[in-house]
């Protein structure tokens, strides 16, 4: 009986195998926290790559791929789901719970190896989700671990570009010199030309030459296995980075991608390009898994938000057509909520927290030697406008020509000429937002005690009231004349996410809310929610009421939360950036009553005294 289970076990892996054997492998050769500007094929400001460039000469350059997330944990929930991580729960870096998949969808490549297929991360899996590692991976060897025949997909991972490369110390500027780079870096508009950004620009680039010899040795080992004609190979950078105002921030620096896609010649029919061009068409993270499930002839999930761009029925005319969005919350201990739409070169996006600075502290940015040296300019007053911008107030809603600024100094809000364009890709990411229930609109706290079971269905339940909450939160960008009756309705609505959503709208206003300065002193005094009563003080502190301090110290010692504790501490920690002589706190870590690792980094810093 055993060995007739073992014979028909066999007979079924052997049909499979058949079946798959017409189907082309997978291989997708990813760099660590490089976004498309520091590399030359993308850029003529970066590091020519002559390995990278010889497989764009065989395959298709895509200038417009986008990571959707601006950092790794949340690009690589995009990437393994197919979907948009604000609706998963997936968006937060680095996740403080994993949440569920959504019911009935695989990690995609669960569905390859239904199919036959034998798939290998090597070795990457940091998701914000509870992928079924043993159904979506079978090992970590390559394609080696694979039976004979049998098509493979694997990811292979390269980290030596990974932004803690560029932690380095002082003294390496003088152990390692790398004249040969420094003599031809560029600097962008938005980086002091500085003998350290120099040193940073080049430190990176030659991680990059590091790695191009691992992406020829690589393509050179799948040649001498005889596979090359038989792999689709897919290269691309997994968000953006690592300076400052990259990796983390919803910029194209944080958010382009380079991306190469090789295709042999047996299975041209599946790409719309022929080799050796270049596209502008847009692709997301989000499309990269379904690309794959479509180009292998497998069914698609419905549940995928992302597009195919590989398979027979694809047209280069569609893909013209196609759009980007892009989202970041917290990283690490730092909050921000930032959503964006790109269509063709014009980008809007939407700050819902704009008086969180870019330049808010963050302890694992700023091990970064060209972070303290921004600030330390900053502090001197020795930086241009267009680097002030990092450590000014944000616009509630902003729009860019990325054609003709590429990055994003010049905001077109204001733009007489611009403003159906604006009110247009306005409308259409907040709709986006509304049609997948964004999550963010609720604090990460309340998420993880009441959604986090399963975010996508809590999502469902509460479409409506997180509609409502997005529309008050989109007072934001209209005149504060317009917006003050609502704003003071809000504050005494009975619902507490509308109160909470209200105080950010005010305080989004700064000097202008005044005239609801009794009513938010009311609600920093007394809510019965801990998380209003901080938002409240935050907005009397843009209005110079000193109230605020003992608001955020008395929250500070009463939080029992580590999650919502963070998020205090987040508010404090802007609030001593915003005005250090007034808010400089001393917390007793013994009066704590709860803590945590992101808990303990804010406390560091706002104990630290200059």
């Amino acid at each position: 009986m055993k060995l007739t289970t073992q014979i028909l076990a066999a007979l079924a892996l052997t049909s499979l195998f058949s079946l798959a054997a017409d189907r082309p492998n997978f291989l997708w050769i990813v760099s660590e926290d490089n976004s498309k500007h520091h590399t030359k094929h993308f850029d003529p400001t970066g590091v020519a790559m002559p390995n990278l460039e010889q497989l764009a000469k065989e395959g298709v350059t895509f200038d417009n791929a986008c990571s959707n997330g601006a950092v790794c944990s949340v690009a690589r929930s995009t990437l393994v789901t197919g979907c948009y991580a604000p609706k998963l729960g997936a968006q937060f870096h680095r996740r403080q719970k994993l949440v569920p998949m959504p019911d009935g969808l695989k990690a995609f490549p669960a569905y390859l190896n239904e199919a036959g297929y034998y798939t290998a991360n090597k070795t990457k899996t940091d998701y914000n989700l509870q992928v079924d590692m043993k159904e979506t991976w079978n090992g970590k060897d390559g394609w080696k671990g694979r039976a004979e025949g049998q098509p493979f997909f694997l990811q292979q991972n390269f980290a030596g570009t990974h932004e803690g490369s560029s932690h380095f110390p002082l003294n390496a500027m003088k152990k390692k010199p790398l004249q040969d780079l420094i003599s031809n870096i560029t600097l962008p508009p938005h980086h002091p030309d500085t003998t350290l950004f120099r040193y940073s620009y080049a430190s990176y680039q030659d991680r990059l030459r590091k790695f191009d010899e691992q992406l020829g040795n690589l393509i050179n080992k799948l040649k001498k296995d005889g596979l090359y004609e038989d792999t689709i190979i897919f290269y691309f950078g997994d968000h953006g980075g690592v300076l400052p105002r990259s990796k983390g921030y919803a910029y194209e620096t944080g958010l382009a991608a380079p991306l190469v896609v090789r295709v042999p010649e047996k299975w041209q029919h599946l790409i719309p390009f022929k080799p050796g061009t270049r596209t502008d068409a847009i692709v997301n993270f989000y499309d990269f898994g379904p690309s794959i499930i479509h180009a292998a002839g497998i069914p698609l999930s419905d549940q995928f938000d992302g597009k195919p761009f590989l398979g027979k029925d694809i047209s280069a005319e569609e893909l013209s057509k196609r759009v980007a969005y892009g989202y970041a919350d917290r990283f690490d201990e730092k909050y921000d909520l930032v959503r964006t739409y790109r269509k063709g070169d014009l980008k809007y996006m939407r700050n819902f927290q704009p008086f969180n600075p870019d330049a808010l502290h963050n302890f694992y940015r700023y091990k970064q030697l060209a972070y303290l040296e921004l600030r330390e300019l900053h502090k001197a007053g020795k930086l241009n406008a267009q680097q002030e911008l990092f450590f000014s107030r944000k616009p509630a809603e902003a729009l860019y020509d990325l054609k003709n600024d590429p990055y994003e100094l010049n905001n077109l809000a204001g733009d007489p000429k611009y403003q159906e364009t604006l009110k247009e890709m306005r409308s259409t990411l907040t709709e986006h937002l509304k049609e997948m229930n964004d999550l963010s609109f609720y604090p990460e706290s309340e998420l993880i005690n009441k959604a986090f079971g399963n975010p996508t269905a809590f999502g469902k339940k509460h479409s409506k009231e997180i509609a409502a909450l997005i529309d008050l939160a989109n007072l934001e960008v209209v005149n504060f004349d317009e917006a003050k009756s609502k704003i003071e309705s809000a504050l005494i609505s009975e619902d507490v996410w509308t109160r909470y959503w209200a105080c950010i709208v005010a305080t989004s206003f700064y000097e202008k809310s005044k005239p609801l300065e009794v009513t938010l002193s009311t609600i920093a005094d007394s809510d019965a929610n801990i998380l209003v009563r901080v938002r409240a003080a935050e907005a009397l502190a843009h209005l110079g009421n000193s109230k605020a301090k003992d608001v955020m110290e008395k929250a500070i010692y009463a939080s029992t939360d580590p999650v919502e504790l963070n998020l205090i501490l987040n508010s404090a920690a802007m609030l001593y950036e915003l005005d250090p002589t007034t808010y400089t706190f001393d917390i007793d870590k013994s009066k704590l009553k709860t803590n945590s690792s992101l808990v303990k980094e804010r406390i560091i810093y706002l104990n630290k005294r200059d």
